[in-house]
């Protein structure tokens, strides 16, 4: 089967009427729009929510049924305290991907994850194959602040991530540092570093991202997820995942460096390696033209078999 024609991009409203789905007691957002085909779940990054998907998710609609969901303590999902007793680990989000896959999906899906939501993605796959057909990463977080990655770091690096995460375990420090950095000019900086254009940060994408820093609890989950330096590697998971693996990388990441990602295709799961110019980390918000005929046809190709 042909994959169809590349679309005029269109996006759903970030700011739109939103599904929510109970998950142990606590609400999740979701979005989803098609209603046959194989079904497809988006996984945002750190920070982000199902928003980041509003110009994928039209395109791909067209050849699945797709859902985009926030992850338990980002966007629109709750926040409840990391203190309690749903810590803020791949383990937790990997259970929440797959109770979603067999509540509202109703079976097995895609998997597509940006950033930590390819860890997520993955971490799903190996716990629950029979609910994973396949997972497409863009731009994978490597983890870098990883214990078991400071060795191969620079001295300042080595040294400051440790020092910074100390820190941080004092609350009121970490709500001042957090106040700071959740503002309009700072997030619309960071963005621009990590985004090839600065013109793909717009108004609306600031908007839609500093939105959840105001709710309760937001402050918490960040700190949470600063200090949290163990979990799987990228490499741990794809040395047993179970299921087809994509990846999708732009060039110009600042954050996870395609020369280190590359090293990610040599895993026998990884069908192809695919580097995106004009792109940096969120390659699927800032040249969806590009990226989403790629999936579109991978997730044609792999239903047919």
């Amino acid at each position: 089967m042909k994959a169809p024609s590349p679309l005029a991009i269109a996006a759903l409203d970030p700011r739109s009427e939103v599904q929510t789905w109970q998950w142990r007691g606590m609400p999740i957002a979701y979005q989803s729009q098609g209603d046959r085909g194989p079904a497809i779940v988006l996984i945002h990054g750190f920070g982000a929510s199902w928003g980041h998907w509003r110009k994928n998710i039209p395109a791909l609609a067209v050849v699945g049924r797709v859902f985009a969901l926030d992850l338990l303590g980002f966007g629109k999902s709750a926040k409840p305290d990391p203190q309690g007793d749903v810590p803020y680990t791949f383990e937790t989000w990997s259970q929440q991907i797959r109770d979603f896959c067999q509540e509202v999906v109703g079976g097995p899906a895609f998997l597509v994850g940006n950033s930590i939501g390819c860890i997520v993605a993955m971490q799903a796959a190996v716990d629950g194959p029979e609910l994973v057909r396949g997972v497409a990463l863009l731009n994978c977080s490597l983890r870098l602040l990883h214990d078991r990655r400071r060795s191969r770091l620079s001295w300042p690096r080595r040294v400051g991530a440790p020092l910074v995460q100390r820190l941080f375990t004092q609350r009121w420090l970490g709500a001042i540092f957090f106040r700071q950095l959740a503002r309009p000019n700072t997030v619309r900086k960071i963005l621009q570093q990590a985004y090839y254009s600065e013109a793909a940060v717009t108004d609306e994408l600031v908007e839609m991202l500093m939105e959840p820093a105001a709710d309760p609890g937001a402050v918490d989950v960040f700190l949470a997820f600063t200090r949290y330096s163990q979990g799987p590697l990228p490499e741990d998971l794809l040395e047993v995942l179970p299921c087809p693996a994509l990846l999708l990388w732009g060039e110009s990441d600042p954050w996870e460096p395609i020369e280190l990602g590359r090293s990610l295709a040599n895993y026998p799961c990884v069908e192809n390696f695919i580097p995106l110019r004009n792109a940096g980390h969120c390659p699927q918000d800032e040249i969806p033209e590009v990226v989403n005929p790629i999936l579109q046809a991978w997730i044609l190709q792999k239903s047919v078999h």
